[in-house]
């Protein structure tokens, strides 16, 4: 997916940047199907309710480095490791072929890495280097650090 920008969002300038408020004191680590970190994402339900403006926010933030756009009132999510979640992404690959095979997440597959989770791969550096601007602080940790996946995966994949 080639990613286009018309504009440059200031996104750490807005109101709308606090601090990600976590729910109930300090959340733990909630690692889904691919690698994407739950906890940390401003989808996740728990996120969701203790600030919604993390909607509009994210929204905004996967516009800028995704390139795509979801409707701040669709974004919320159950996270790929409850039961019958409310899902943002719908037809994720990943999350039945896990399920199916019978692990927790994509680091114990033995066809890692697949074409279902390199679709989904998030590689600081690569998206970094295709944007035309530097990558605020802020917005990393807000729109791209939780979605960082193959870094997780392979530390999982290490022997201990």
């Amino acid at each position: 997916m080639a990613l286009r920008f018309r504009y440059h969002l200031h996104l750490k300038d807005d109101a709308r940047m606090a601090p990600l408020p976590r729910a109930r004191g300090t959340m733990n680590e909630i690692l889904s199907r691919c690698g994407y970190r739950c906890d940390l994402c401003l989808a996740y339900r728990p996120n969701v309710e203790a600030n919604p403006s993390n909607q509009q926010t994210l929204s905004d933030g996967w516009h800028e480095y995704f390139g795509f756009r979801i409707p701040a009132e669709q974004i919320i999510c159950d996270g790929c490791m409850a039961e019958n979640p409310r899902l943002i992404d719908k037809k994720c690959p990943v999350r039945p072929c896990v399920l199916e095979r019978g692990l927790a997440n994509c680091a114990g597959c033995p066809d890692y890495i697949c074409e279902k989770l390199s679709e989904r791969l998030v590689v600081y550096e690569k998206l970094a280097a295709k944007l035309p601007h530097p990558v605020p602080t802020e917005d990393r940790a807000r729109f791209i650090a939780p979605y960082e996946n193959k870094a997780r995966l392979d530390r999982l994949r290490r022997p201990s």
